[in-house]
């Protein structure tokens, strides 16, 4: 029987702010602890794996015999943004932050956007992404111009109306900006934002998101098992994030129920090595938009797909249940993401119940991976098994 690793990030699900997130602009943050407030909050599944047993956690209700292996992992890279979470999670670390534009984007990086593209730039400052095609949705309309905005993070984001840009030609200007960003403009990801609706009034954000990301700097576990002749199946947006450096195959989705779904179908796939699952909403829909209950059902949600997708794994599945970073949905001091240590939760029929504490970096989850599948990978991550 072949051995295979699932892993799973809850995007944003963090645990508790780091010891140095108020270099990042964040405090008395923790995503976790802030929903598990709400009603809606269930962690029945989680919980039993040893999420409450994890330090920091308490507040949770420890369990008397969890049955995972559990710990708490503290970020090394310099940021709280996908791109950089992921990389760590695969296990490359990132020493030198990647760059942020809070007075906008330079005229260096959009004059030869707009000459490429033959279209004009409108906002170019940091923004909510709801709230820009509200205040700029009816110009671009008029104008055709694009609404490009960023936000705390490393990205460069281009916005337009599917009626007078058609999702396509969005992510030809998309690819245009990601060549032109590079060196020490090199964002982490380029995003395609494209949305619906005739004025400010209806204006909607579509599910056609697309993201254009950076080549990782170094090979990460993904390219190990690929080197290895191993399958490396990537769900949601995954692939983007590594820029399809070390996947084998891949499939987008437009939720976290689609992605959890999908996620169920492929153990019942013929693959021999990582499954690697994104969940975007828990941070698209709910952290970064502050609403609390709808992060917490989505938990809920989640929690319960895992009571069902737990009894069907095989003999020589393990399933890894982590996040990249947090975006408390409680937070007011900003609607952006916060540095936060992550969860690690593993599972699995032939996976021993032990606490691995604090672990000073996502790379953990790298080698433990490389560890489980017999492939030789190095990174500064202590296998946890």
């Amino acid at each position: 029987m072949s051995k295979r690793v699932f892993i799973i990030v809850l995007d944003s699900c963090g645990i508790g702010e780091e010891p140095d997130a108020h270099l990042f602009g964040d405090a008395d943050c923790n995503t976790m602890r802030s929903i598990s407030k709400d009603p809606a909050y269930r962690n029945e599944t989680t919980r039993k794996i040893g999420l409450a047993n994890i330090d920091g956690q308490e507040y949770l209700g420890p369990v008397e015999h969890p049955t995972g292996a559990y710990a708490r992992l503290r970020e090394k890279s310099m940021g709280k943004d996908t791109t950089i979470g992921h990389w760590e999670i695969a296990g490359v670390i990132s020493p030198e932050p990647l760059p942020t534009y809070p007075n906008g984007f330079p005229e260096e990086v959009l004059a030869p956007f707009r000459e490429a593209t033959g279209r004009g730039v409108l906002c170019n400052l940091p923004y909510s992404g709801t709230e820009v095609i509200k205040d700029y949705g009816e110009e671009h309309m008029r104008t055709g111009d694009l609404i490009v905005y960023t936000s705390a993070d490393s990205v460069f984001q281009i916005a337009a109306n599917e009626a007078l840009v058609p999702t396509e030609q969005l992510y030809e200007y998309c690819r245009i900006a990601r060549k032109i960003l590079t060196g020490k403009h090199g964002v982490g990801r380029v995003i395609a934002r494209p949305f619906i609706g005739t004025s400010a009034e209806n204006f909607k954000r579509t599910a056609n998101r697309h993201d254009f990301s950076l080549d990782p700097p170094k090979p990460t576990v993904l390219n190990a098992a690929k080197d290895a002749g191993l399958d490396v199946y990537a769900i949601g947006k995954i692939n983007d994030i590594f820029a399809g450096s070390g996947v084998t195959e891949y499939v987008y989705t437009h939720s976290n129920t689609e992605g959890m779904q999908l996620t169920m179908d492929a153990l019942e796939k013929d693959f021999h090595g990582i499954c690697f699952t994104n969940l975007v909403d828990f941070d698209m829909l709910y952290g970064h938009r502050r609403d609390i209950t709808g992060y917490a059902k989505a938990y809920a949600e989640f929690d319960g797909w895992l009571a069902e997708f737990l009894p069907k794994m095989k003999a020589e599945d393990i399933v890894i249940i982590t996040a990249d970073h947090g975006c408390d949905p409680a937070d007011k001091h900003h609607t952006d993401h916060t540095r936060e240590y992550i969860p690690f939760l593993m599972a699995g029929p032939s996976v021993k119940p032990a606490n691995y504490g604090t672990q000073p970096t996502f790379a953990a989850i790298a080698a433990t991976v490389a560890d489980y599948l017999g492939i030789p990978y190095e990174c500064e991550g202590k296998v946890l098994r």
